[in-house]
């Protein structure tokens, strides 16, 4: 008997929303290296913002995990996220003339407002697997871009390279597998409620992944 795969029912429901995404000019700019790198430099500014935001769920979700192991887990990867995935996000920006001093002053967008909003209401609001679920689509979406756009051939900008390289990588992979799995888990024996409850938390958050790519297309602002 197969195992039971909440995780690929849940994909298969939202494929429209990634085959949008994959087919977005930002996303397809990234692959064959036309990307302006003024649009890059707008994303690698929200995206910095969103890292802390990120940041602030792996804490919370080790304050709400079930067992040491996964709050093992989720304190490793606060840890990776603040001391290795964020140095290297400075790095890249300083190479593109941004400092860290710039970095530390950006205001978000709508999106990446309302995106990580989501993000840590879930957190506060919601259970472990709660947070699991609106997790996934960044977690498991990186990847996916990344290892697509791999398999057509890296582009001639080392700034592209290094980004599908680093999201196509083993160690991003592990990650979402990780996600996966206790996706997966979590949902074996749960209510229609719970269930109903994930799949939204994924859609929502599959459709802000698409938003934050658009977003930084357009390079919006506010308004007012």
């Amino acid at each position: 008997m197969s195992r039971f795969s909440f995780y690929e029912k849940l994909r298969k429901k939202n494929d429209m929303v990634w085959q949008s995404i994959l087919d977005h000019p930002f996303v397809k700019g990234i692959g064959d290296g036309s990307l302006s790198h003024q649009k890059y430099e707008y994303f690698l500014k929200q995206d910095y913002y969103y890292l802390i935001q990120f940041s602030r769920l792996f804490a919370l979700a080790a304050a709400k995990a079930p067992t040491l192991e996964e709050m093992n887990y989720m304190s490793a990867l606060l840890q990776a996220t603040l001391s290795v995935e964020m140095d290297i996000h400075r790095r890249t920006c300083r190479k593109l003339g941004i400092s860290a001093e710039d970095l530390e002053k950006i205001e978000p967008a709508m999106i990446t407002m309302s995106y990580t909003n989501l993000l840590v209401r879930t957190c506060y609001e919601g259970s472990f697997a709660d947070i699991i679920a609106v997790l996934l689509p960044c977690a498991t979406g990186y990847v996916e871009i990344g290892k697509k756009l791999k398999a057509q051939g890296l582009p001639d900008d080392p700034f592209y390279q290094d980004w599908i390289k680093s999201y196509s990588s083993d160690e991003f992979q592990e990650f979402a597998d990780w996600l996966i799995d206790k996706m997966d888990s979590l949902a074996e024996n749960a209510s229609d409620t719970d269930v109903k409850r994930w799949q939204d938390y994924y859609l929502a958050s599959a459709r802000f992944e698409y938003l934050f790519f658009d977003m930084s297309w357009k390079m919006e602002f506010w308004e007012i």
